[in-house]
């Protein structure tokens, strides 16, 4: 079967995003993850499937596949580029539109002026159980790795993150701690890791080592969890800068419970065809 693509882009975080609107079609993990290989399919950070809502009073529904073929619940990246997307390809005609995933319903504006999208990614969950993280609650949790003793915020944004504050993201060891924290027996459905450089009360740098596809140029999900923690600590203001590798974004909190949002682009790289 040949399956029409879209490749996107948000912050260099690249997905391939699929058209089940009209058709109906299952994909597998292996399916996906051959999509996702950069050297024998289209490669990709993550793919994204737009699919009809199952209730009148919402207008899409949204899938999110890992690039290992996982499905997982959130991704503030790609929410924006199926924005995009939906709105490019005529599917929609509205600015503010309504989106459900597994994790629940997610609400978009879009900008056609500024070409930012705002997302309210919903109110972050603290206790460890909806992480979910098998530990008593805490504000700063402490795991024992092989690397050494690591401390760490737990916040769930639709999927799970643990946040890290480092002195400096550049020399963060992103892919060792990051791998070993996602394997601890503590993280049930396995964690997202961020590291987090606060620069100022409205400035951090954050790098992200994702669950299912390792280490990516921005994870909009992280941004906002690492706001949250920052907050939730007494280092950051409501509003902040997210510097990631690939760019930045703009998240706001106000507290519990309140919602996070985050602006930020999604871009069109190319458009093609794959047989699956």
């Amino acid at each position: 079967m040949k399956l029409a693509f879209t490749k996107m882009q948000a912050l260099g975080n690249d997905f391939v995003v699929l058209d089940f609107t009209e058709q109906s079609f299952e994909l597998g993990p292996e399916q996906a993850a051959r999509i996702a290989d950069r050297h024998f399919g289209i490669g990709c950070d993550q793919i994204l499937i737009v699919e009809p809502s199952s209730s009148p009073q919402i207008d899409f529904s949204y899938r999110i596949l890992n690039a290992d073929g996982s499905e997982v619940g959130q991704c503030g990246n790609g929410v924006r580029c199926f924005a995009q997307y939906v709105t490019a390809k005529g599917l929609t005609s509205k600015t503010e539109i309504s989106v459900e995933t597994i994790s629940g319903v997610m609400h978009v504006k879009l900008d056609h002026v500024s070409g930012l999208i705002e997302v309210d990614m919903g109110q972050p969950k603290l206790n460890a159980s909806d992480v979910p993280l098998s530990l008593p609650n805490e504000p700063i949790y402490t795991a024992q790795l092989e690397s050494g003793e690591v401390k760490f915020s737990a916040v769930s944004m639709g999927n799970p993150h643990a946040v890290i504050v480092v002195d400096d993201v550049a020399t963060a060891p992103v892919e060792s701690v990051g791998e070993q924290l996602q394997k601890h027996e503590a993280f049930t459905q396995s964690v997202n890791v961020g590291f987090m450089q606060v620069l100022s009360r409205s400035k951090i740098a954050l790098r992200v080592f994702e669950r299912g596809a390792g280490e990516t140029l921005a994870c909009g999900s992280g941004a906002c969890a690492a706001v949250v923690a920052g907050i939730r600590l007494g280092k950051l203001d409501s509003s902040v800068v997210v510097s990631l590798p690939g760019g930045n974004l703009q998240v706001s909190w106000l507290g519990e419970p309140h919602s996070v949002i985050m602006s930020g682009s999604g871009n069109t790289v190319f458009e093609g065809v794959i047989e699956i």
